[in-house]
């Protein structure tokens, strides 16, 4: 096996190892299952409540979706303003940063007021929770355009939309899709946290009926889902990266 083979395998191998001790370390200690479920009780669940799990997965990933959709529509606007002028950036970055800053689960509450129960909330924190960094990451690819470069533009005839257009979106590319790598977790993370407290469907409500009832094991049957469904786009969003952006990559390949 060469190295391209087992830097390719070894997340999957990782994986089983850490299974394989945590169902050992179940059945040694004989931890009960309302407490700790292992691994093999997590897959029964799975299996057992496959119809009920699907559907609640369905519902949270529409629902993450849509919210990160908007995120990525707002996001890349508001980082091209902030990013394309010096005063903007000054006056918008730090109310962006101010914002983060307030805790997501504190607004969910808030929402519930304002859109009821249902799927407003989880859109609506998805999406809260997901475009600062698209902002951030679209505004610092165009406001870091080296100056040299711009200036030996503008002798040339560019003008200043034309610069930020032809150079600095395609130059911001790679800043965007990592962005989008990350935002797509915290996305789930927001739809899962609104379903807890406010949903009435999704896997956020399943996870929630499921530890009120001390149902551990279809509880964390509920996370296996929801990371599976957040690894799946992020591995989408880097094929498509490396598909679109292979010119900011080319020093990495190989080996």
């Amino acid at each position: 096996m060469n190295k391209k083979q087992m830097e390719r395998w070894s997340p999957l191998v990782l994986l089983l190892g850490m299974l394989m001790l945590w169902q050992l370390a179940c059945t040694a200690f004989d931890i009960p299952e309302f407490i700790f479920p292992a691994p093999l009780a997590i897959a029964q669940s799975l299996a057992e409540f496959s119809g009920p799990i699907a559907q609640a997965a369905w519902k949270t990933f529409w629902v993450t979706m849509l919210g990160f959709g908007l995120s990525i529509v707002v996001g890349v606007l508001l980082g091209f303003l902030v990013g394309s002028s010096r005063l903007a950036y000054a006056a918008v970055y730090p109310l962006l940063v101010a914002f983060n800053a307030v805790p997501k689960a504190a607004i969910v509450p808030i929402l519930i007021v304002w859109f009821g129960i249902g799927v407003g909330p989880g859109i609506l924190t998805a999406f809260l929770i997901s475009f600062f960094p698209i902002t951030v990451n679209m505004a610092t690819g165009l406001a870091t355009l080296e100056p040299e470069l711009e200036d030996v533009l503008r002798v040339l005839g560019a003008k200043r939309w034309d610069v930020l257009v032809k150079v600095g979106l395609p130059r911001s590319m790679p800043y965007f899709y990592g962005s989008l790598k990350v935002t797509i977790t915290l996305a789930f993370v927001g739809t899962v946290l609104a379903e807890m407290t406010a949903g009435d469907s999704g896997i956020g409500y399943l996870m929630q009926s499921a530890g009120s009832q001390q149902r551990l094991a279809l509880a964390f049957a509920g996370l296996v889902v929801i990371g599976a469904m957040a690894m799946l786009m992020y591995e989408l969003f880097s094929y498509i990266e490396k598909h679109t952006t292979a010119w900011a990559h080319r020093g990495s390949q190989g080996g």
